[in-house]
């Protein structure tokens, strides 16, 4: 009798070197086509994993997988797995925390340049034909460098931001239920007493959290900003509450906004936010360089390994 090699199905691309791992460990890979259910669930009855990148695993996806002993998230974010229904049916979920923070701390540093310098407006400027838009008002950006970044939580991504944001110049200001105030000290950050305290004092505000049942953004929090402030979030679309957004942009509390994520995604076609003034758009790309998707691939499929070779 010959034995049967686990089956891994990789439900989106991921990079080749994560393939090749999963192969080197003796797993059989099996390519989804796409994630209609006509391509996936014929895959999932074979699959003793699954790795998963935005599409998550949803209970009817994980109904069709019987076998299933381990979801591997290539990425931090695991909301969109049926977490509770792998909790019940013994399904370890692992994920890869930090694989892509170096590239979306950069990410989220380039919209914070590109708000504050009004990059998109000057490229649409320029194309139409209208080199004299440097001579208006709309072309005076401002510098970051003496203005203080507030980050709304202290993982892998923010502390790395932290530092690039130390290196032009900025003050930084963090909230953070974890980070000890001595270790804020020593890499010359201040701790906010709370969030007002954040809001009222951060220039730039960057949020870095996990999703909440409600957005912790809203109506209150952008009025306490400073007017004229920069809000960016390469985090999670349900930190923000997108409608308030829009008011704090179009009514000037806000200088401009960045946003890298959204509720839902995709971003519908004629979502406000498209014709939202002084609005940057990025379709969730913050982790989305050659680097970062090697790494968290490599990353991903050695923890699905070393799941599957775990016995309870």
């Amino acid at each position: 009798m010959i034995d049967r090699k686990p089956h891994c199905v990789v439900i989106q691309p991921i990079d080749a070197t994560g393939l090749d791992i999963l192969r080197a460990g003796g797993i059989a890979v099996d390519q989804a086509r796409s994630t209609d259910r006509h391509d996936l669930y014929p895959l999932l009855a074979e699959a003793d994993a699954v790795i998963t990148r935005n599409f998550g695993l949803p209970s009817e996806a994980m109904a069709q997988a019987r076998r299933l002993r381990v979801i591997g998230v290539h990425g931090t974010g695991m909301d969109r797995v049926d977490l509770a229904t792998a909790r019940e049916r013994g399904i370890r979920v692992v994920n890869t925390p930090g694989s892509n923070a170096q590239s979306v701390a950069e990410h989220a540093l380039a919209l914070m340049l590109a708000a504050a310098r009004h990059l998109p407006d000057a490229d649409r400027e320029l194309r139409a034909g209208n080199f004299n838009w440097r001579l208006t008002s709309r072309a005076y950006g401002i510098e970051l460098s003496g203005r203080t970044l507030g980050l709304w939580g202290f993982g892998h991504i923010a502390r790395r931001l932290a530092r690039m944001a130390q290196g032009i110049g900025m003050q930084v200001i963090v909230l953070s239920a974890h980070a000890e105030p001595a270790e804020l000290a020593a890499q010359g950050l201040t701790p906010a007493r709370g969030a007002d305290d954040l809001l009222a004092r951060a220039d730039i505000l960057s949020l870095h959290g996990l999703p909440s049942p409600r957005p912790v953004v809203g109506t209150r929090e952008l009025a306490l900003m400073r007017r004229g402030a920069i809000l960016v979030n390469t985090a999670r679309g349900a930190l923000v509450d997108e409608t308030a957004l829009i008011a704090a942009l179009e009514n000037g509390q806000l200088r401009s906004a960045a946003l890298d994520v959204f509720v839902p995604e995709p971003l519908p076609a004629g979502s406000p936010l498209t014709t939202c003034p002084n609005l940057i758009l990025t379709p969730h790309i913050g982790g989305t360089t050659l680097q970062a998707m090697r790494t968290t691939a490599q990353d991903v499929a050695r923890a699905v390994l070393a799941a599957l070779a775990h016995r309870p």
